[in-house]
């Protein structure tokens, strides 16, 4: 018996259906496996009417149609809860198509007020730059001329001071009055 029962459980022991064909064994057929159910049946059922089975399959069969029916009905609430998403989905990838494409456009534009920015910016320095320069060039010349002013001023004197003598130094002071007197009659 254990023998029999561990080929029933043992799935090595069944090939698997490859193909359909028509089976000439009687033992492995549908008459028998049919007889032993209709034969169980009349046993077990002789109290059961027929109308009783019938009622049990019309509740069976209406149990099923309602079951395929809410299966429908939650089908197409599911349907349209999806095409709704997939709006919803549409109209988000919109958005972020507009949002990518204005960021790159602000982007852009931000890049380009950066560059007039920056190009405005060197050229406010070159002209402090230049201006500098200029200012430094001006101070240079006015300290060159001081210092050529001076020592020709310098020079000035010390000619003056070996070539005059007492006398010639009196003179010359005195030409220099003259003259001053005679301007200041002249604006008077």
């Amino acid at each position: 018996m254990k023998n029999v029962t561990d080929s029933f459980v043992s799935l090595d022991y069944w090939p698997s259906a490859g193909s359909f064909g028509f089976n000439t064994d009687i033992l492995a057929t549908n008459p028998i496996n049919l007889s032993v159910v209709l034969g169980v049946l009349i046993f077990f059922g002789k109290g059961v009417c027929a109308s009783c089975l019938f009622d049990l399959l019309d509740n069976r069969k209406q149990r099923i149609l309602n079951t395929i029916r809410n299966s429908e009905e939650l089908r197409g609430g599911a349907i349209e809860q999806l095409e709704k998403a997939r709006a919803r989905l549409r109209k988000v990838e919109l958005e972020a198509d507009q949002f990518r494409v204005n960021g790159y456009s602000e982007i852009e534009r931000e890049k380009w007020n950066l560059i007039n920015s920056t190009y405005k910016t060197l050229e406010q320095l070159e002209n402090y730059k230049n201006e500098t320069i200029h200012f430094e060039q001006q101070r240079t010349i006015n300290q060159v001329r001081q210092r050529v002013f001076q020592q020709a001023l310098q020079g000035a004197l010390g000619t003056l001071t070996s070539c005059l003598n007492n006398e010639l130094h009196l003179r010359t002071i005195s030409a220099n009055i003259g003259m001053f007197g005679a301007m200041k009659e002249i604006t008077d």
